[in-house]
């Protein structure tokens, strides 16, 4: 396994190389809490600075927490809460820099400092979201989003 940053290529390439190992990993495997599971545990390994990498699954109104990598983390978030209920109300990756300044915060680990969040869309509909944390502020950045949101859609095939 490789890191984005310590691997000999660029950036771009890692990610790309990435999205092929998790797709040889889910390749035959139906289970959505398994697919989950080593999707988190494929991104904990291949990501630098990160402390937290999981995800939230959608129940009636609320995400609750699912597979993941990490310290214990909140178990429910309600949709409109906090950067993962923000992406899933706004359908949309929520890139925050500082989550010290993002209203509403939830601090689930007093450790994070900024946080990417991609909401997984399946037919149009959000079922649930890709959380990551990292201690260093502004540790995501453009390309982290759309590779991210390349490896969910890749993952979203598997669920």
């Amino acid at each position: 396994m490789f890191h984005v940053e310590s691997y000999a290529g660029n950036r771009e390439e890692n990610y790309e190389m990435l999205n092929k190992q998790l797709k040889a990993l889910l390749e035959g495997e139906t289970s959505q809490i398994a697919n989950l599971a080593n999707a988190s545990a494929l991104l904990n390994q291949f990501l630098n600075e990160v402390n937290w990498v999981g995800f939230y699954l959608m129940e009636e109104d609320d995400l609750v927490l699912g597979p993941f990598q990490g310290l214990p983390a909140c178990v429910r978030i309600p949709v409109g809460r906090g950067v993962c209920g923000t992406a899933v109300k706004d359908k949309k990756t929520m890139l925050v820099e500082d989550v010290h300044q993002f209203p509403g915060h939830i601090a689930c680990d007093a450790a994070s400092r900024s946080e990417i969040v991609v909401p997984v869309l399946k037919d149009q509909k959000v079922i649930g979201v890709l959380d990551i944390d990292s201690p260093v502020t502004s540790r995501f950045d453009e390309i982290d989003k759309k590779h991210l949101e390349r490896f969910v859609q890749a993952l979203t095939e598997f669920l």
